[in-house]
């Protein structure tokens, strides 16, 4: 066993629907116990201390120690050719993406790559990702093999894309291709270690009929999988999914022809939907994964969080990076252009609100609420350590925070952490992140800041 000193901050409900005061949980000075890859104990120092006295303790001074964070929407690919230039959604997959995916048919070039991608997660403290690979198989044997290294929970699968004219032959697969691999990949790896699996067809676009009714039957057939694709991003690429399937009343109706829309069901982006498109997504009890930072840079819209988080239509959301559509690997810079896509449309995202999204509600959105996304005992102890004044600029802004130091009732405290967390929200970046933990072992630690 080994204990976590510091202070930390997770979520007891969602913000958007509760009190924020009630919906967090602060402890200004806490310890978190973990035994083994889980979370053993955690509560107020003081009440604890005598308890744990003979274990080891890493103590963060100073520091905020949160759930990691959990990026819903992510290419692993597509790594090398992050900040791709000057194209909007189908022109960009055409120029950039499909030469570089090809790549992937190589193996160990493939591992390579991903070691790189996890570390780069990791560096940024995200500790679960749900993951789009290539058509090639062994693109998702060498993933799920280096996730298998590190412990850590990832949803990935083999990305469909047999429609003639959307991708370039030697990267295309087929209905049956897709499905047998995907079978043996799901034998391979589903729910092995921390491994879980997602039918992942690229966009309706890619795929023709037969392979979306594929996914259907491996859904069928592996109930326990999830379903990660993208849906409703950009305009050109909607009108032609209507074309391509004109039976279906809209974009979200091809999925659900298919028997592909439910729990553990993703859709990446969902920018222009209908009201009817949210009440159905609503009452399907799917998800959403909101991707500012990318819809922004290929100037895609901007995704109407405030219909996804309604009373009326209560979807789940998560947030994703959808590197390297997305121009950074990092939840927090996601999260600034969250709440610049909010403000644009007359919302505000608050500091609780984002990092909700950031941690349990992202967990939830992915149905893993019940391993991950918050401090309690029993879920794996992954987590981020984050110092939120590693800048200049938010090292100046934290000694001006309003909230002076000379009070210390438990509420001070937490006003003075909102001001402080709600700069590292606009301002942060991976140098916010001090160290990470997967399972509880510290992957991550940034170089020269030592535990005491």
């Amino acid at each position: 066993m080994k204990a976590i000193r510091g202070a930390f901050l997770d979520f007891l409900h969602d913000p958007f629907y509760r009190d924020e005061q009630d919906a967090i949980r602060y402890l200004p000075d806490g310890l978190l116990v973990i035994d083994g890859d889980k979370i053993a104990d955690f509560g107020r120092y003081d009440q604890l201390a005598d308890k744990y006295a003979d274990i080891a303790m890493d103590h963060y001074a100073n520091r905020l120690i949160m759930p990691g964070f959990v990026d819903t929407h992510v290419h692993y690919p597509q790594t090398e050719m992050i900040a791709a230039y000057g194209e909007q959604l189908l022109e960009w997959l055409e120029k950039y993406t499909f030469p570089t995916e090809l790549k992937f048919q190589d193996k160990t070039y493939a591992r390579s790559v991903a070691d790189r991608f996890l570390n780069m997660l990791l560096m940024n403290g995200t500790t679960t990702a749900q993951v789009f690979t290539t058509t090639f198989p062994q693109s998702v044997d060498a993933f799920f093999e280096a996730c298998s290294e590190r412990n850590i929970c990832m949803i990935a699968g083999l990305t469909g894309i047999d429609r003639e004219g959307l991708a370039p032959a030697e990267y295309r697969d087929t209905a049956d291709s897709f499905y047998t691999n995907s079978k043996d990949l799901i034998e391979r790896w589903h729910m092995k270690g921390r491994n879980k699996y997602a039918i992942t067809p690229r966009f309706a676009l890619g795929s023709t009929r037969e392979q979306l009714d594929r996914c259907g039957q491996l859904k069928g057939e592996y109930p326990t999988a999830w379903v990660n694709t993208h849906m409703s991003e950009n305009h050109k690429e909607i009108a032609q999914v209507a074309e391509a399937f004109p039976e279906a009343s809209d974009y979200l109706n091809v999925y659900e022809r298919a028997g592909i829309v439910g729990p553990k069901f993703t859709a990446g982006h969902a920018i222009h939907l209908s009201d009817d498109a949210f009440q159905r997504m609503s009452a399907s009890k799917c998800s959403i994964s909101f991707c500012p930072s990318s819809n922004l840079y290929l100037g895609s819209g901007l995704f109407m969080i405030h219909k996804a988080k309604s009373l009326e239509t209560p979807v789940l959301v998560g947030l994703g990076t959808d590197m390297g559509a997305g121009d950074c690997f990092s939840i927090l810079r996601v999260l600034n252009d969250a709440y610049k896509v909010a403000a644009l449309q007359s919302q505000k995202l608050s500091v609780f609100k984002g990092l909700y999204l950031a941690t349990l509600g992202g967990a939830k959105s992915l149905m893993l609420e019940d391993e991950i996304g918050s401090l309690d005992p029993g879920k794996y102890a992954d987590l981020v350590v984050l110092d939120l004044s590693p800048t200049p600029a938010l090292a100046f802004r934290a000694q001006n925070n309003p909230f002076g130091k000379d009070q210390t009732s438990e509420e001070h405290q937490c006003a003075r952490m909102e001001h402080d967390a709600f700069g590292t929200m606009m301002l942060g970046d991976e140098r916010s992140v001090e160290a990470t933990y997967v399972s509880g072992q510290l992957l991550h630690r940034k170089t020269g800041t030592p535990v005491h």
